[in-house]
């Protein structure tokens, strides 16, 4: 007898929260808050977008990081950023910018417009220990770079990380295994993914709406909600709204002390501390 298929479902959903940072860049935090602190290995997920100026151009100017990653991914708009070490570069619609903060950098990020629109994601990836100092370093791709595919009718992935088929994306983290998909679906249409076993995952809707799950488990899962995902492996996802778009996104849990304080992500309050002094003595 055929082993039933084992559909994921949601085990929790929430909804972002209105915020602000950098030097007053208006944004929807969706993990990292109140609600939801973190996801091992996930410790922020913040969504921007806006037609207004005024709510971007301040700009995220120059700030520390040390022991997690940050990934920034690009949806419309172009966002300049510079580091300490000599790196620099523009994003620009569809890229994508894995950062390794590692031992510590300082870097900026800063809109590359004065009108239009400016949307996307940052995400940060905490690291294990074992890598928490290691060099700073850049997975950096152009549109051009990432893997795009229709894996079923009505249904277009971007593949920035892990793998469908055998189709891999360009970004490799072999700490947390993690998987970052941009998945449309035109209206009506469906698509099942499995995901890899352990991992945690969420998914995210940004327009429209969607339905996860299979059956009596169905959950309707609107824009700006996210979904934290349980049970089975086998993602099952149908549009409900006329077409729709989200992230699904999955990593490996660390399981790993947490101590974290802005911008700094450590395992004990001795190494954030030691992190401070570090900073401050420009040893960044």
């Amino acid at each position: 007898m055929a082993t039933p298929t084992a559909y994921a479902r949601v085990g929790r959903k929430l909804r972002g929260q209105p915020t602000s940072d950098g030097a007053g860049v208006r944004l929807t935090r969706v993990i990292g808050g109140q609600q939801l602190p973190d996801l091992d290995p996930f410790l922020l997920l913040d969504e921007f977008g806006t037609d207004r100026p005024e709510d971007y151009l301040a700009g995220f100017p120059e700030h520390p990081h040390r022991g997690f990653e940050t990934v920034t991914y690009m949806l419309d708009g172009r966002m300049r950023h510079k580091d300490n070490h000599g790196n620099e570069g523009v994003l620009v619609p569809g890229s994508v910018q894995w950062m390794t903060a590692g031992r510590g950098l300082v870097h900026s990020e800063m809109p590359e417009q004065e009108e239009g629109r400016m949307r996307g994601f940052q995400l940060w990836v905490n690291l294990p220990a074992r890598e928490k100092m290691t060099e700073p370093k850049y997975q950096e791709f152009a549109p051009d770079r990432i893997v795009q595919l229709r894996p079923a009718d009505g249904v277009q992935v971007k593949l920035i990380a892990g793998r469908i088929g055998d189709l891999r994306g360009p970004i490799a983290q072999p700490a947390t295994d993690p998987v970052y998909l941009d998945i449309a679906l035109d209206a009506g249409a469906g698509w099942e993914y499995e995901l890899p076993e352990g991992h945690n995952a969420f998914a995210y809707v940004y327009e429209g709406g969607i339905e996860i799950g299979d059956g009596e488990d169905a959950r309707a899962l609107d824009a700006q909600e996210l979904a934290v995902l349980s049970g089975g492996s086998v993602l099952k996802l149908r549009d409900a709204k006329q077409g729709s778009r989200l992230i699904v996104v999955a990593g490996r849990p660390l399981r790993e002390p947490v101590a974290r304080y802005g911008p700094f992500v450590m395992n004990t309050k001795q190494e954030v501390m030691q992190a401070f002094v570090d900073f401050q003595e420009g040893k960044f």
